[in-house]
C-alpha cells in the first residue's frame, strides 16, 4: 500500500446547492481515478473531522464553496498559512465549525503531525439553497478544478516525491 502524501477534503452541505462543490469534486476526482499516494475525504460540514484527518499527512488540499461577491464559479487558491492564523475561536459551535476554522484548530492540536502543506482551493458559489443542484457556473468550475488538481498530483513532482 503507497503512502498517503496528499489528501483532499471536500467541504460543504450537497443539500445546499453550490455548497456542494467539495464533496462533488471528491466524487468526481474518486470517479476519475487518483494518483497513487493521493487519498479524498468527504469533509462534509464536519469541519473539526477535517482537522483530525491531516494528521500526519505532508501534503492537505481542502476545496469548498465561497460567497465573495466574485462572478460565480470563479476558482481561488489559498495557502493555508495564509488562514492558519484566525482569531482565537471562541463562540463557534459544531455547526459554524468550517474549513478555515479546521487549519487553525489542526495547527493548534496537531503540532509537529500538522501538514507541511495546506492548500485551500474555492469556488465562488451562486446559489446555496437546500435542494437545489450546482449552479452551471459552479459544476464547470468543479470540472475545471478537477483537471488541474489531477494534472498537479500526477505530475513530474508528484512523481519525484513517490521515489
Amino acid at each position: 500500500m503507497t503512502a498517503t502524501r496528499v489528501l483532499v477534503i471536500g467541504c460543504g452541505n450537497i443539500l445546499r446547492g453550490d455548497d456542494a462543490a467539495g464533496p462533488i469534486l471528491v466524487r468526481r476526482l474518486w470517479e476519475r481515478g487518483l494518483p497513487p499516494g493521493v487519498l479524498c475525504a468527504d469533509g462534509g460540514t464536519g469541519g473539526m473531522d477535517v482537522a483530525f484527518q491531516m494528521r500526519g499527512v505532508p501534503e492537505v488540499i481542502l476545496v469548498d464553496a465561497c460567497r465573495s461577491e466574485s462572478e460565480p464559479g470563479s476558482l481561488f487558491e489559498l495557502p493555508g498559512d495564509e488562514v492558519a492564523e484566525l482569531p482565537p475561536l471562541t463562540g463557534i459551535n459544531l455547526h459554524a465549525f468550517r474549513w478555515d476554522h479546521a487549519i487553525a484548530f489542526g495547527r493548534w492540536l496537531l503540532k509537529d503531525e500538522y501538514p507541511s502543506k495546506v492548500t485551500a482551493y474555492l469556488i465562488e458559489g451562486e446559489r446555496f439553497e437546500v435542494g437545489e443542484p450546482l449552479s452551471p457556473a459552479v459544476d464547470a468550475a468543479v470540472d475545471r478544478l478537477a483537471d488541474l488538481m489531477l494534472a498537479r498530483l500526477a505530475g513530474p513532482e508528484a512523481a519525484e516525491s513517490r521515489s
